[in-house]
């Protein structure tokens, strides 16, 4: 179930989304849970935007105030992005299953780094109004336990602030301690690719390489930890190595972060017979990195 704020009331705009969980298996621990929401290109008027995507689990519903709300992921992405935006939804799921009249459904809000609420339509987030390819969903990853269905790990309510005159939603980033919560065990970047620059005079090679004096090599590093997001070109071993790493983290290491697209280099040197060689040699410079 979809449910969006009119875009004529009071701003900030959500969009909200419940989940049918009764065919969930009873009696099984939640390892991790996602929410998948497609991005396709917004209006031209954010282009140059960064956009905050926050995803809160609903906790309680009030008839005369806005429903009591708990933080559960941020992402921050600029406003041209396309494709599949990945929230780790874990507690929300755990809590769900614990005791499902507690299953108020999530609260999607976007904002600009001003603070701007941005109508999540607008952004580029597709919702059920979209190819059916495209709607959103919920993956959850179970495994059988011996007894009850764990509850959602402790952590701090998120207190609403009363709106301010502006009506603009109070961003995490800006709330003491919400980051913390949430990110506090994964405090390193994500796997990208970093600058790396190899200069061939300081590897002692001058004396038979023409050109270039170096290049651009770049390297992969950064955290594979679950979820893995579209952003990290995971491939399918990567995500169930994760999966499993979480139920067993002794035994199973998380993903590695490696390149998974590299090009290749002309270099001009001279050969042992003292012939002027041009040569293109293949896998020298990454062009992208992701979880393997």
């Amino acid at each position: 179930v979809e449910q969006d704020r009119d875009i004529f009331s009071p701003k900030p705009y959500w969009k909200e989304f419940r989940f049918d969980l009764a065919q969930a298996p009873r009696g099984e621990v939640v390892t991790a849970a996602e929410f998948r929401i497609y991005k396709a290109r917004g209006v031209p008027r954010h282009a140059n935007s960064t956009l905050h995507v926050s995803v809160y689990e609903v906790t309680a519903e009030h008839a005369n105030r806005d429903s009591d709300l708990f933080l559960l992921d941020v992402q921050d992405l600029p406003a041209g992005t396309e494709g599949w935006l990945v929230f780790d939804i874990t507690a929300a799921s755990s809590h769900w299953l614990v005791d499902r009249k507690h299953n108020l459904g999530l609260r999607l809000y976007v904002e600009t780094d001003d603070g701007l609420s941005v109508d999540p339509g607008s952004a580029g987030l597709l919702g059920r109004r979209g190819p059916r390819s495209k709607h959103p969903f919920m993956v959850t990853f179970f495994r059988a336990g011996s007894g009850a269905v764990r509850a959602a790990r402790a952590a701090k309510p998120l207190r609403r602030r009363q709106p301010k005159k502006t009506h603009d939603l109070p961003h995490p980033n800006r709330l003491p301690g919400i980051l913390d919560d949430v990110h506090a065990a994964d405090p390193r970047q994500v796997c990208r690719r970093h600058e790396l620059y190899v200069s061939f005079q300081d590897l002692g090679w001058l004396d038979w390489v023409i050109a270039p004096q170096g290049y651009s090599a770049y390297y992969c590093e950064g955290e594979c930890a679950f979820p893995l997001d579209s952003c990290m070109n995971a491939t399918n071993h990567a995500i169930l190595q994760s999966l499993v790493h979480l139920m067993k983290p002794e035994a199973v290491p998380k993903a590695c972060c490696a390149p998974t697209k590299l090009s290749a280099t002309s270099v001009l040197y001279y050969d042992s017979n003292n012939n002027v060689i041009l040569k293109k040699h293949r896998n020298m410079v990454v062009k992208s990195c992701g979880c393997h």
